[in-house]
C-alpha cells in the first residue's frame, strides 16, 4: 500500500511539471512568432516598473561614441510606452564641458553673423549701378528739358559770380606772371650792361666818366627792378593761393552739393511717379522704401547747400582782405619803381614782410642755419 501511494504522489507532482514546461514551450513559440518590434520589448521589474537601464545605457554608449571637444550637442533620447500616442522626443542641448543646457522650445533661427566679403562688395556694385542710374536719367531729363530740377536762386547767383570772379583772376594771375617773366628778363639785361658798362669805363680814358655814369645808373635800375619782381612775385604767390587753394576748396563744395542736388532730384521724381500709380500690396512696400531713400537724399542736399552758403560767406570775407592787401602791394611797388623813389620801394616791401634774396648769394645750408 504504501508503494502505491508513492507511486501515486510521484506521478501527481508530474504531471504539473509537464504542464509547466508546455506552457513554457507556447509561450517561447509565441514570442518568437509575435513582430520584432523594439517599442513592444519593454522590460518589466519586479515591481512592475519599466526598467530603463537599457535606455540610460544607450545614451551612456551614444555619448562615449561622440568624439571630444568637437562643440557638438549632447543628445538625450527619451523613449515613451508602445501604447502611448506620443512619439519619441530627442531633447537637444549646448554642450558646455560635460553640463547639458536645455534650449527652450520654439523656431530655430541661425544668425550668420560672419557676412560674406563678396556678396556685401556685389550689393555696394548693385547700390552704385542703381544710384548712378538714377542720376544719369534726371541729368538727361533736365537736358532735354523734360524733367524739373531744384534751383535755388540766391545759392545759384553767388556760385555764377564766384565761377566768373575765378577765371577774371586767372586772367590776372597769368597776366602777372607774363610781367614777372619780362622784368626778370629786364633785369637781367641791366645788369649785364651795368657790368659792360663799367668795363668800358676802366679801359676807356677819355670816356671813364661816361661810361661810369651808366654803368651807376644801370645797376641802380637793375637793383630795383629786383625789389619790384620780389613785390610782384608775393603778389603772383598770394593770388595763386587764392584762386587755386581758396577758391577751388571751395568749388569742390560746390560739385558735391551739385551732385546731391541731381540726386535729390533724381529720388524726389521716382517718389512722384510711385506715387502717381495704383496703391497696392505690391507697390506700398516701394513707395515707403523711395520715401526713405527720398527723405535721407533730401537731409543731404540741405546740409550740402548750407556748407556751401557758409564757406561762400567765409570765402567773401577772405577774398576782400587777401586782395586789398596784394593790390596796395602792387600800386605802392610799381609806383615807386617807375618815380625812381628806391626808398619808397624798400618801404613797401618792409611793410609787407617780404624779404629779398641778394643775387649771387646762395641760400645757407641747414648745418650753417644751426
Amino acid at each position: 500500500m504504501s508503494d502505491c501511494s508513492n507511486d501515486t504522489t510521484t506521478l501527481g507532482t508530474s504531471k504539473p511539471a509537464t504542464e509547466e514546461v508546455k506552457s513554457n514551450s507556447e509561450e517561447s513559440t509565441m514570442a518568437q512568432e509575435s513582430p520584432k518590434n523594439s517599442a513592444a520589448e519593454i522590460p518589466v521589474t519586479s515591481n512592475g516598473e519599466v526598467d530603463d537601464s537599457h535606455e540610460h545605457g544607450f545614451n551612456r554608449d551614444l555619448k562615449r561614441s561622440l568624439p571630444a571637444g568637437l562643440g557638438l550637442s549632447e543628445t538625450q533620447i527619451t523613449s515613451h510606452g508602445f501604447e502611448s500616442t506620443k512619439e519619441g522626443v530627442i531633447e537637444a542641448g549646448a554642450f558646455q564641458g560635460g553640463q547639458r543646457t536645455q534650449t527652450k522650445s520654439g523656431p530655430v533661427i541661425l544668425a550668420d553673423e560672419t557676412k560674406n566679403p563678396a556678396m556685401e562688395k556685389l550689393e555696394l556694385v548693385r547700390k552704385w549701378s542703381l544710384n548712378t542710374y538714377k542720376c544719369t536719367r534726371q541729368i538727361i531729363s533736365e537736358k532735354l528739358g523734360r524733367g524739373s530740377r531744384t534751383v535755388d536762386l540766391e545759392l545759384e547767383a553767388q556760385i555764377d559770380i564766384l565761377r566768373d570772379n575765378k577765371k577774371k583772376y586767372e586772367n590776372i594771375l597769368k597776366l602777372a606772371q607774363t610781367l614777372s617773366t619780362q622784368l626778370f628778363q629786364m633785369v637781367h639785361t641791366q645788369r649785364q650792361l651795368g657790368d659792360a658798362f663799367a668795363d668800358l669805363s676802366l679801359k676807356s680814358l677819355e670816356l671813364h666818366e661816361e661810361f661810369g655814369y651808366n654803368a651807376d645808373t644801370q645797376k641802380l635800375l637793375a637793383k630795383n627792378g629786383e625789389t619790384l619782381l620780389g613785390a610782384i612775385n608775393f603778389f603772383i604767390a598770394s593770388v595763386n593761393t587764392l584762386v587755386n587753394k581758396t577758391i577751388e576748396d571751395t568749388l569742390m563744395t560746390v560739385k558735391q552739393y551739385e551732385s546731391a542736388r541731381i540726386e535729390y532730384d533724381a529720388y524726389r521724381t521716382d517718389l512722384e511717379e510711385l506715387n502717381l500709380g495704383p496703391r497696392d500690396a505690391n507697390t506700398l512696400p516701394k513707395i515707403e522704401q523711395s520715401q526713405h531713400l527720398f527723405q535721407a537724399h533730401k537731409e543731404k542736399y540741405d546740409k550740402m547747400r548750407n556748407d556751401v552758403s557758409i564757406k561762400l560767406k567765409f570765402l567773401e570775407e577772405n577774398k576782400v582782405k587777401v586782395l586789398h592787401n596784394q593790390l596796395v602791394l602792387f600800386h605802392n611797388a610799381i609806383a615807386a619803381y617807375f618815380a625812381g623813389n628806391q626808398k619808397q620801394l624798400e618801404q613797401t616791401l618792409k611793410q609787407f614782410h617780404i624779404k629779398l634774396k641778394n643775387p649771387g648769394v646762395d641760400t645757407p645750408s641747414w648745418l650753417e642755419e644751426q
